[in-house]
C-alpha cells in the first residue's frame, strides 16, 4: 500500500504518515502471530507475508492456521476474548499499540474536532444533528454509562479497529481537509502523533522479528552447500545471503559484498529449492 502525502506536509507529518501506514500494513501479520506459537526458523511463520506466492498447498495450510477474525482484523483486541493465545509477546505488543493509537485518537479529537452541531425538531426543540454526527470523517470516542447490570459502554470509533484509527490519525497529521470539521493541528499534537506512530511501528516490527537482525539458517545453500544467513531490516525487505560468494551457482544477483542474495520473488525459488533438498 502506498501512502499519498499532502504536498505541504511537514517532515514530521510525513514521518508520522509513513509510520502509521507501516503499522496498518503489518497489523494483519501481528494478529495472525497471536494464534501461532513463536517459531525458531527464519522467517517466523507470522512474518511470511512476502512469500505469498508459495505453492497453493502451502498457502492453504497457512490460511487454515489464521482465524477469520485475524483476517478481518476489525474487532478491537481490548474487547475480544483471548482464552489461550499461543504467542503472548505478540498479544502484548498488539494490545499496547492498539491502546496507544486509540487513546491518541481520542485526545486528538478532543483538541481539533468540532463538536456535533445541534438541530431543531418539528417542535422547535434542540436535538442532535444526526447528519453531522454521522459524518464518516468524524472520530467518536467511547462512551461510558453509570455502573449497572444493563448499562454497557459504547466503543465509538474504536469498534472499527486499529486500521481506522491509524488512517484517521494520518489524516490529522497531514491536515487533510474535511470542511470545517477539524481545526489545524497544533505542533505539540503533531509531535505526539509522530512519536506515538514511531513507537507503534517499532513495537510491531520487533514482535514480528522485522526490527533488523541476522539469523544463521540450519539448511545449507541448495546450490553450493554454503552457509545461508537471513537478514531483516526495519522498513525493508528480508534478504538471504550465501557465504560462498560469487562462486555460488544460485541464479540470483550478488549484493554489495559479492554474496549471492535472494530477495523479493527470488525467495520463493530459494524456499522451493530448500524444500526439494529436504
Amino acid at each position: 500500500m502506498t501512502t499519498t502525502l499532502a504536498p505541504a506536509a511537514t517532515p514530521v507529518a510525513r514521518r508520522a504518515a509513513v509510520d502509521l501506514a507501516a503499522v496498518r500494513e503489518q497489523w494483519g501479520d501481528l494478529l495472525a502471530a497471536i494464534d501461532r506459537r513463536p517459531a525458531a526458523e527464519w522467517p517466523p511463520r507470522e512474518a511470511r507475508g512476502f512469500l505469498d506466492q508459495l505453492a497453493a498447498a502451502d498457502r492453504a495450510e497457512d490460511d487454515d492456521a489464521i482465524p477469520v477474525e485475524a483476517v478481518v482484523g476489525r474487532l478491537p483486541l481490548t474487547i475480544r476474548e483471548h482464552p489461550a493465545p499461543l504467542n503472548l509477546d505478540a498479544l502484548d505488543a498488539a494490545l499496547a499499540v492498539e491502546r496507544d493509537l486509540f487513546d491518541l485518537a481520542d485526545a486528538a479529537a478532543e483538541q481539533v474536532q468540532r463538536s456535533i452541531r445541534p438541530a431543531r425538531d418539528a417542535h422547535d426543540r434542540f436535538i442532535t444533528n444526526q447528519a453531522d454526527a454521522a459524518d464518516p470523517a468524524r472520530w467518536h470516542p467511547p462512551t461510558h454509562r453509570d455502573a449497572g447490570p444493563a448499562n454497557a459502554a459504547s466503543a465509538g470509533s474504536r469498534a472499527y479497529g486499529l486500521h481506522w484509527a491509524a488512517v484517521w490519525l494520518e489524516g490529522r497529521a497531514l491536515d487533510e481537509a474535511s470542511g470545517d470539521l477539524f481545526e489545524p493541528i497544533p505542533p505539540r499534537l503533531l509531535d505526539e502523533i509522530a512519536a506515538t506512530a514511531r513507537r507503534a511501528r517499532l513495537t510491531v516490527e520487533r514482535a514480528l522479528g522485522r526490527d533488523g537482525r541476522t539469523t544463521a539458517l540450519d539448511d545449507p545453500c541448495p546450490f553450493c552447500g554454503g552457509q545461508l544467513a537471513a537478514h531483516t531490516r526495519r522498513g525493508g525487505e528480508p534478504v538471504v545471503t550465501c557465504s560462498t560468494g560469487e562462486a555460488c551457482e544460485a541464479p540470483v544477483d550478488v549484493d554489495s559484498r559479492r554474496r549471492r542474495a535472494w530477495r523479493g520473488a527470488d525467495l520463493v525459488g530459494l524456499w522451493g529449492a530448500l524444500s526439494a533438498k529436504r
